[in-house]
């Protein structure tokens, strides 16, 4: 996720601070070379020996930050950084970075770099809350500083509140859906995604559904707003965490589906058909719940074809909107994936074969072949979701580039 990347991390004073040593262990796990800059508050509850045993190098403080040796640190630093988060981000440090200070080696070095930044707040709920805090949140996110919101639970004061530091490994679950280094191919553009089984009712308790997960979906839409569109994501009930800065659309059936993606797509630039959508749906939906009793055995169920969104896509298109479509089968993966290419006048579909275990519904890896208009076939390695994602987002950028 961060291989090769410098990443500093700036720890201020909280009773959080302590959990700023698993941030940067998680942070190395991840590929970065972390390096840290302790405050002055920090150093009351942790120490910066702790640090340097964890990242193997010197950490600044504000005892070493000027000394007489020609150097000057929070320069060197901040040209060394790729990456600048502030965590746990506490009121005071907010208001230092919010305000441009630079009166200590933390706030410097903020000041200094051109790097992307990120501030993890974590205090109490009542400071966090104070309007002073929320302005100073405000004035960040309207630098560029990508302001993650605190977790809510038991605080350090014995109550509940906002203003928890989130756990370290959602940190970084976090980080990885920020558009930190990803090229702004897609910047300014409207990007539809669609994501997850679509359910379809029998009654008030039962569906006809399938075995999507949402999280190819899910990747999509987490890569298109990380290469600077702006995402509108579409999704039957999956149970995965939205992905930062997309707007969510929830739905269940096919047909509240269409309805969405109709709606939204004659302004829209893409769109990417990922969810799983039911061919057929009940005839009838039961009112109440459809009771077993003595004597039926076997119950027969009518079915009628769910609406074609791709076909109805595909009458409106206009010629600068690209429509990437999706084909999840058990055999015949090519020759299926370019026969749905060619009905719905797609500008790209991804094929993929679900009856791998290794590679099928709910895993977190995938396989897909790019099947195109003019016949050019690309199989990706199996990878990653969010690789995959990112490939399939690069592509449409390639064809937005050349409409």
């Amino acid at each position: 996720m961060f291989e090769g990347k410098h990443i500093t991390l700036i720890v201020s004073g909280s009773v959080a601070s302590y959990k700023a040593a698993t941030l940067a262990r998680e942070l190395q796990r991840a590929g970065a070379q972390v390096r840290v800059i302790l405050t002055t508050g920090a150093a009351q509850f942790v120490t910066a020996a702790t640090f340097a045993a964890l990242t193997k190098t010197t950490v600044l403080t504000d005892d070493n930050w000027w000394q007489a040796d020609g150097q000057i640190r929070h320069i060197e630093w901040a040209d060394w950084t790729d990456l600048l988060i502030a965590a746990p981000a506490s009121a005071n440090l907010m208001a230092q970075l919010a305000n441009g200070l630079a009166n200590d080696a933390a706030s410097a070095t903020w000041l200094a770099t051109a790097a992307p930044k990120v501030v993890v707040p974590a205090m109490n709920t009542h400071m966090w809350q104070a309007p002073a805090t929320q302005r100073n949140r405000q004035q960040l996110m309207t630098d560029g500083v990508h302001v993650l919101t605190p977790a809510t639970g038991v605080l350090a004061e014995g109550y509940s509140g906002q203003g928890r530091f989130l756990a370290p490994a959602e940190i970084v679950r976090q980080l990885a859906d920020l558009p930190l280094f990803t090229p702004q191919t897609l910047a300014g553009k409207r990007v539809i995604v669609t994501a997850g089984g679509t359910r379809e009712r029998l009654d008030p308790v039962r569906f006809l559904t399938n075995d999507s997960s949402g999280k190819m979906g899910y990747a999509v839409a987490a890569a298109a707003q990380q290469a600077g569109a702006k995402v509108t994501l579409i999704t039957a009930p999956t149970g995965l965490s939205a992905p930062s800065g997309v707007d969510i659309v929830n739905i269940q059936s096919t047909t509240e589906l269409a309805t969405a993606v109709l709606d939204r797509f004659p302004n829209a630039d893409v769109l990417v058909m990922a969810a799983a959508v039911a061919d057929f749906q009940p005839v009838t939906v039961a009112d109440q719940k459809i009771k077993k009793t003595a004597d039926n055995d076997e119950m027969v169920l009518t079915l009628k074809k769910t609406p074609d969104i791709l076909k109805q896509v595909a009458a409106i298109k206009q010629p600068h909107q690209v429509t990437v479509g999706f084909a999840a089968e058990t055999q015949a993966v090519l020759a299926n994936g370019q026969k749905k290419l060619a009905d719905k006048q797609l500008d790209l579909l991804a094929a993929n074969d679900v009856s791998r275990q290794d590679i099928g519904f709910n895993s977190d890896d995938n396989q897909v072949t790019f099947i195109m208009p003019d016949g050019v076939t690309d199989q990706t390695p199996k990878t990653s979701k969010r690789v995959i994602a990112q490939a399939l987002v690069s592509r449409v950028a390639t064809i937005l580039a050349a409409k």
